[in-house]
């Protein structure tokens, strides 16, 4: 019996429009009358997350900014900060590269440099809640994750550079053009185990819907693992089952069809 259901957002949950399927408050309905926990995990800031899901958000459990901060309405369940020293050098060398943009993301909301019109935008859809600061390095707290928007390709271009701190930080290619930086071992997958635990629900009890790179972890951590068609083919060989396109509501599809 299926207790616990975990989906990405972007590529999975979302169509390519950034929208909910029409009838996902209905299935949500459903779901929390069979008392199925349903949990939202995205590499997207959580203010973003919750605004998204309007009221009933507060049934939700949120894994944010990819594991590094876990969320239940307004109580903090989980907070894994990147190592300080560790992130300056991460934004210094985000900055020295051509053609990439920095992200410094905090619980309070997400810092970004002056930049093209185009990145702009883009973070925009990703957190809802940021500034634009003269200087990153002077922003002062506790930093969830660094993370590089990269228009010419983050599996390609960034992700090799920055590949470098894989023995000091946790890296996750994170879209086509994101890669993120969070502190050692934190990840989706990790967060979620961390629920499962507190929950008591097991392996076996768990669906999880995933598309890109930074959904690899998560998918190992249910034995109801659905990679989207749209999916990385690295996730669709991990994945147990396969899910119809993100355009064509695959998540929910398989929900209906499959763990109802």
């Amino acid at each position: 019996m299926i207790k616990l259901i975990a989906t990405d957002m972007d590529g999975t949950l979302l169509n390519a429009k950034g929208e909910l399927p029409k009838d996902f408050y209905d299935v949500f309905k459903a779901l929390k009358e069979r008392g199925i926990q349903f949990v939202v995990a995205s590499g997207r800031q959580y203010a973003t997350l919750k605004r998204q899901f309007g009221l009933f958000s507060k049934d939700m459990l949120f894994i944010a900014e990819n594991g590094s901060l876990v969320m239940e309405g307004k109580k903090e369940l989980a907070c894994h900060p990147l190592d300080k020293k560790i992130a300056r050098e991460l934004i210094k060398l985000g900055q020295s590269l051509d053609q990439v943009h920095v992200v410094l993301c905090m619980k309070q909301g997400a810092y970004i440099e002056r930049g093209p019109d185009a990145f702009i935008k883009e973070v925009g859809k990703y957190y809802v809640q940021h500034q634009v600061v003269p200087d990153l390095l002077a922003i002062e707290g506790d930093i969830l994750k660094v993370t590089y928007f990269d228009f010419k390709g983050a599996e390609q271009n960034s992700w090799p550079i920055v590949a470098a701190y894989k023995d000091k930080v946790q890296i996750a290619v994170a879209g086509t053009l994101w890669v993120d930086m969070m502190a050692k071992e934190v990840n989706k997958g990790r967060a979620l185990e961390d629920i499962q635990k507190r929950l008591h629900i097991s392996y076996e009890e768990t669906a999880v819907f995933g598309d890109y790179l930074n959904d690899y972890e998560m998918l190992q951590k249910a034995y109801y693992s659905y990679a989207m068609e749209n999916a990385h083919e690295d996730v669709k060989k991990i994945a147990r089952y396969g899910a119809k396109h993100h355009d064509e509501n695959g998540v929910l599809d398989a929900i209906q069809t499959f763990l109802l």
